[in-house]
């Protein structure tokens, strides 16, 4: 089966917006679930009594109308039988009684004339015996009590509930005071037990709707709450996303709607600060530009007259006085250093203000790299190690500017020999073109490394003045940036400090081929001024 890499994506899509469901849903399923177990504790231990309250009054009930009329009937029945009743005499009377209101079986047990013992049953319960009444409610009917001052009776009436083949008996026993016949009798309480049963299923099947219950009003209670609180994330990443003017509608007074007013209290004062700081930032910059564009105009005629004054310098007999020559020299380098700051500075101002393009060619990178050492003088300091025609679509002048910047500040400030290489790796989106410049020297120390690419960063503080303006290497990564790559500075394993350069061999698809930004830092390919950065 093929997969597409689109439909990878889109499952990996899919994936992630379920459990992004899941996770905004989780405090909703909180929510529900404590509702739903407060409900589920509540109906339960209420069913729970109720239903224990019924049973007790149900078997109660049943149980003291069969005692009663058991009772009553072997006072009235079996209080008429001789001392020695004979069997027949038994039978007949087992028959009247259990012919009563509450229809229970009953079986006497008595002694006839002859002394034998003799049973009579009334017919029911699959002919109930003696075997049928537990040997623990036998032995307390038939234990004699003592008579009290007011004479009670020597026997008493015992009680015993059991359950046969699953279903409920209520079995009762007494003896006769002054002799007389044992009664025993056994009443079924399986309908007792069916109405129980019934409330059983009732009360279960109002716990099930109270929990449905519960769990409908926790959700529609999770809804109102938690929908204030989906309307603050939303808000929340829409000004994370640079949408200042988001704000929340307020209604109420509860803590809600004071959190939704912090909300826009706080969106309203980051406004107001982001639109103070850009102001202030678009000044500067506008600032840095008219001060950079003014300054052209009389730079130009001082670069004039200090290119005279330099051929006067390089000729022999010029006529400087000695006393006046290192002067002379002296507001030559400065008047260069200055022209090259403010070409920096304009270009700096391009890349603040998203005014800077490409325009793309295809380039040769042996022919670039080359044509960069030679129009600089640096071929006799620089190893260069690339193979001819590797071609990449890139703007040459901004590549050029690059390989300026990090060749002439492994040079100034490494040592030689500089080793630049080029190589082709995989990237993200296709092949990348890779540069790597190495020089020998010191390295760069390791809290030096995270700021070599900051604007006017100098490693030591002890040499605030250099050739260098600052500029070089934060102009090189900006440069890198616009093709949509990347610079990265560390110290070689073998000693020496090395610089990479990654760029994609295909074009930028924000670039404007038809635009371009002008002169900027070292656009001269010929020019032999490099804006280095201290710091390697």
């Amino acid at each position: 089966m093929t997969v597409t890499r689109g439909g990878l994506r889109g499952w990996a899509a899919g994936r992630e917006g379920s459990v992004s469901r899941l996770r905004f849903t989780s405090l909703r399923l909180r929510l529900v679930v404590v509702f739903a177990l407060v409900a589920l504790t509540a109906a339960v231990s209420a069913s729970g009594i109720a239903y224990w309250l019924n049973r007790e009054a149900v078997l109660t009930r049943a149980q003291d109308a069969v005692l009663r009329d058991f009772k009553q009937e072997m006072q009235t029945r079996a209080g008429a039988l001789p001392t020695h009743p004979t069997q027949d005499e038994l039978q007949r009377s087992a028959g009247q009684m259990a012919a009563s209101s509450q229809r229970f079986s009953v079986l006497l047990v008595g002694r006839d004339p002859g002394g034998r013992t003799v049973y009579g049953n009334s017919g029911g319960l699959n002919e109930f015996s003696l075997e049928d009444v537990p040997a623990s409610l036998r032995t307390a009917v038939n234990k004699r009590q003592k008579a009290g001052d007011g004479g009670p009776a020597e026997y008493h009436l015992y009680w015993q509930r059991i359950d046969e083949h699953g279903t409920p008996y209520l079995v009762a026993g007494t003896r006769l005071a002054g002799g007389g016949p044992t009664g025993y009798m056994a009443k079924s309480l399986e309908p007792e037990a069916k109405d129980l049963n019934s409330l059983a299923w009732s009360l279960g099947i109002a716990t099930g709707l109270a929990l449905i219950g519960s769990a409908l009003l926790a959700q529609a209670a999770a809804t109102t709450v938690l929908k204030p609180v989906h309307r603050l994330g939303v808000a929340a990443r829409r000004l994370g996303e640079g949408r200042l003017d988001t704000r929340l509608r307020v209604s109420g007074t509860d803590e809600l709607a004071d959190l939704s007013r912090t909300f826009n209290n706080a969106a309203e004062a980051l406004e107001k600060r982001v639109a103070d700081m850009a102001a202030r930032d678009e000044a500067s910059r506008r600032f840095v530009a008219d001060m950079s564009h003014e300054l052209r105009t009389p730079l130009t005629a001082i670069t004039a007259v200090t290119e005279v004054l330099e051929e006067e310098l390089e000729f022999e007999g010029g006529g400087f006085d000695p006393m006046i020559e290192p002067a002379v020299r002296l507001v030559v380098s400065e008047t260069r250093r200055l022209n090259d700051l403010v070409e920096n500075l304009m270009e700096v101002t391009r890349f603040d203000a998203g005014t800077a393009r490409l325009v793309l060619d295809d380039v040769d990178i042996a022919d670039q790299i080359t044509a960069c050492i030679d129009a600089r003088a640096w071929l006799d300091a620089v190893e260069l190690d690339a193979e001819r025609g590797v071609h990449a679509r890139l703007d040459p002048r901004r590549l050029d500017v690059i390989l300026a910047n990090l060749i002439g500040n492994a040079l100034k400030h490494g040592g030689s020999p500089v080793r630049v290489s080029v190589r082709i790796a995989p990237g993200e989106e296709g092949d990348d073109l890779v540069i790597a410049v190495r020089d020998h020297g010191p390295g760069i120390p390791e809290d030096v490394l995270p700021h070599v690419f900051d604007r006017f960063y100098k490693a030591s503080a002890s040499r605030p003045r250099s050739e260098g303006s600052g500029l070089g290497l934060s102009i090189a990564l900006e440069n890198a940036h616009i093709h949509g790559g990347e610079i990265t500075a560390a110290n070689s394993p073998d000693g020496g400090a090395v610089f990479t350069l990654r760029l994609p061999r295909g074009s930028d698809p924000a670039a404007d081929p038809a635009v371009d930004s002008g002169a900027g830092s070292n656009s001269d390919p010929a020019s032999g001024s490099v804006s280095g950065k201290e710091g390697s």
